[in-house]
């Protein structure tokens, strides 16, 4: 009995091991198709613009959030195995750490893989052409210059939307948000030069 316990219990184990860490698809497949994917993905980005970075509205976030389900199968094929996921989120890094510092090496390809960044307000002014390459209303615009302080277009020297989907607003007056910081600022420099000053003073005083 107690034999046969043991080797019921190694089968199980056996069991197992075998679902969590037996790879039906061959290892060169498994490294090739998450790299093949990030490629694809790089690419597509940089064809569909900038703005999809930016999540711009709920339905650009709704397809950056679906993204990950729709390459799933394409990533990891048909395997629910352990090392299959391992492998999977090996070559993604490993791809994404040498395409990296292959961008930090050339700024050439740097420019050609990421694009430049687009010039949206110049002098209060929007720039039109730059609003329908990146396919952005003037209703979105007018909401990034709100989330920066800036009640409108007129108060915007510059307006950028860069290559990783970020908004580089400089203004012609500091922003309301700027504003609140620089006094925020100045009102813990007041208060380190008063508790330095405390402490500076002969005790008993």
């Amino acid at each position: 009995m107690a034999a046969g316990g043991l080797m019921l219990v190694a089968m199980i184990f056996q069991t197992i091991f075998d679902h969590m860490f037996h790879l039906p698809l061959p290892l060169a497949e498994k490294l090739l198709r998450p790299v093949l994917v990030y490629l694809a993905l790089i690419l597509l980005l940089r064809l569909f613009g900038k703005r999809e970075l930016a999540q711009l509205n709920p339905f650009d976030l709704v397809v950056l959030l679906s993204l990950s389900n729709t390459v799933q199968n394409a990533i990891i094929g048909d395997d629910n195995s352990v090392s299959g996921g391992v492998i999977g989120a090996f070559s993604l890094l490993a791809i994404n750490w040498l395409l990296v510092r292959i961008l930090y090496r050339s700024r050439r390809l740097t420019r050609a893989l990421e694009g430049r960044s687009s010039l949206l307000i110049h002098n209060g002014q929007i720039e039109q052409k730059a609003m329908r390459n990146e396919m952005l209303s003037r209703e979105e615009l007018l909401a990034v210059v709100h989330r920066q302080g800036f009640e409108g277009f007129h108060q915007v020297r510059r307006c950028e939307l860069e290559p990783n989907g970020t908004f580089f607003i400089e203004g012609f007056e500091p922003s309301s948000a700027d504003l609140k910081h620089a006094e925020l600022l100045k009102r813990l420099d007041e208060l380190n030069r008063e508790i330095a000053q405390l402490r500076t003073e002969p005790p008993g005083r």
